[in-house]
């Protein structure tokens, strides 16, 4: 007798499992593509380009910039007086103290008026992060 309660019991935990998954397989919260089709365009010291195209709810480039890091994005910064300061995207550094070198933002072929953690993000936006150095 308590070997058949065994396998009732496993049949029936089964059971609850497969149903417990398909469940959560047609009513869990998918995730969303985001409402803003933008891109980011990195051009690096050589004038090669690395596009990347968003799908996006970011409402500043930063934030877009970090969802851009699941398609091989990297960058890194200092807080300054004026917000982060790029210092490195896709391991290029660029040091002004240097050699002038800096990471210039551009938004629709105009120079940002914003740093990344406050240049507003809109549809259609075509965002251009580019190595310069100051002549």
């Amino acid at each position: 007798m308590n070997k058949k309660k065994v396998i009732l019991g496993s049949g029936i935990f089964v059971v609850l499992i497969v149903a417990l998954t398909l469940i959560w397989t047609n009513f869990h919260e998918k995730p969303v593509e985001g409402s803003k089709e933008i891109t980011i365009e990195v051009v690096d010291s050589k004038k090669e380009s690395q596009v990347y195209e968003l799908k996006t709810d970011a409402e500043f480039l930063q934030q877009a910039m970090d969802e851009a890091k699941e398609q091989g994005l990297t960058y890194e910064g200092e807080d300054g007086q004026y917000g982060l300061m790029i210092t490195i995207v896709n391991d290029e550094r660029a040091v002004f103290d240097k050699d002038g070198a800096y990471w210039s933002s551009y938004v629709n072929g105009e120079y940002c008026n914003y740093g990344i953690a406050q240049q507003p993000v809109e549809d259609g936006d075509a965002f251009k992060i580019e190595y310069t150095k100051a002549e």
